[in-house]
């Protein structure tokens, strides 16, 4: 059995912990975050900052996220950095875990927080290894369990046996809203977002376009750049029929990033298309893929994903590229892509389709993440344009 040494036996009294792959290399390390087990689908971020963000990213949802930053926790963690309501990831894999935050929107160190949301960890692992192996192996099953060395290595593939594949649980349905909900704040990005049942929802005074947000796993940072741009905003259950989105009176509509695999969300793809071919659209990322498939398209599964703020995007039309932050393990197929969908946006590193719009109606999509949260602004001129389109359709009333 393969195996990868940590690079200390003991650190502040951490128990030994291991990370054990379904094809049985183990890397063995130090117990951080929360005590116990957890299995999920390993993946990577090769992001430098924004951990906190990645954490509570519903798209991460039943996987174990690897930082290939190397040192994580050193600014701490504050409410307003959450992209959702809870924690989402099954599990953390980090190189050296700081024992200290310094920062002065700091009002948790991260591990304290990881204990107070039962987020299991483990540190002191050469990830390096780790997101080569990944990387030329592809992402699929892994545990971490606390209090174990590789002696223990069948035990954790026992859990990973027992453990569902990543494709074949709905996890949109644990992150997702079940009822119609106002969002608001009282400054979009120094304020805690306020998310109210829609039925008891105090009167609006904004005159503001109203968009409608299909919600799969939403992030927070995409509700506060549609509030920062003087939208109302309300959060739709993904399986709201065209009855009760009309019935809130929108001037578009936006399909959220979310998690797992698109296939699991068949049952709402007619209501994508019906939707989309009566409102102005957005999607993003997993609402990409959504609006993709509505129209004929079919997606598939990426070896190891694309996570990160670094991915180079060119749009086809004027050529200029733009540095995206991505989060997504599935694509939308070139090889069977809709004659009335256009390409528009392509990553450069492996030249998948990044976005496309309908040729004839107000659809656009893309797949990676304009909001960022965290990443670089290069690509929020997006919802700059959708913004643009609502007004002019909510001054025509139409």
């Amino acid at each position: 059995m393969k195996q990868s040494r940590p690079r200390l036996t003991s650190l502040s009294g951490r128990s030994p912990a291991i990370l054990v792959l379904e094809d049985g290399t183990c890397f063995e390390g130090l117990s951080a975050g929360a005590p116990g087990s957890t299995v999920g689908e390993v993946v990577f971020n090769t992001s430098m900052s924004g951990y906190q963000e990645i954490a509570t990213d519903p798209s991460y949802r039943g996987q174990l996220i690897t930082y290939t930053m190397p040192h994580i926790g050193n600014y701490g963690v504050n409410a307003l950095d959450n992209e959702s309501v809870g924690t989402q990831a099954a599990g953390i894999i980090v190189r050296s875990l700081s024992r200290r935050a310094s920062n002065q929107r700091s009002e948790q160190g991260f591990e304290d927080w990881l204990v107070e949301r039962g987020v299991v960890g483990i540190c002191e692992v050469d990830t390096r290894e780790l997101t080569r192996r990944l990387r030329q192996g592809g992402v699929g099953l892994a545990a971490i369990v606390h209090d174990a060395t590789a002696q223990d290595s069948a035990a954790a593939l026992e859990l990973i046996a027992a453990h569902p594949g990543y494709g074949s649980v709905d996890y949109v349905s644990e992150v997702a809203t079940t009822r119609a909900l106002r969002v608001s704040a009282e400054d979009a990005w120094q304020s805690p977002l306020k998310l109210t049942p829609a039925d008891v929802a105090e009167q609006e005074h904004s005159d503001g376009p109203h968009v409608v947000v299909m919600d799969f796993g939403v992030k927070f940072s995409i509700l506060r750049h549609l509030l920062a741009r003087g939208m109302r905003v309300t959060l739709m259950p993904r399986d709201a029929d065209r009855a009760a989105v009309e019935a809130q009176r929108p001037d578009g509509v936006l399909w959220s990033n979310g998690p797992g695999d698109p296939d699991k969300m068949e049952p709402f793809i007619a209501g994508v298309r019906e939707l989309s071919e009566r409102y102005p659209t957005m999607g993003i990322c997993l609402g990409h893929q959504l609006l993709a498939k509505a129209f004929g398209g079919e997606t598939f599964k990426l070896g190891f994903g694309h996570r990160g703020p670094n991915q180079p995007v060119q749009n086809q039309r004027d050529k200029s590229v733009a540095m995206t932050s991505q989060n997504h393990g599935y694509a939308v197929r070139r090889e069977s892509f809709p004659e009335e969908l256009e390409i528009t946006h392509v990553n450069i590193n492996d030249d998948t389709i990044s976005g496309f719009s309908h040729r004839h109606l107000p659809v656009h999509a893309v797949q990676y993440h304009p909001e960022a949260g965290p990443g670089p602004n290069d690509a929020t001129s997006f919802f700059d344009d959708f913004a643009r389109e609502l007004a002019g359709r909510h001054a025509s009333g139409t």
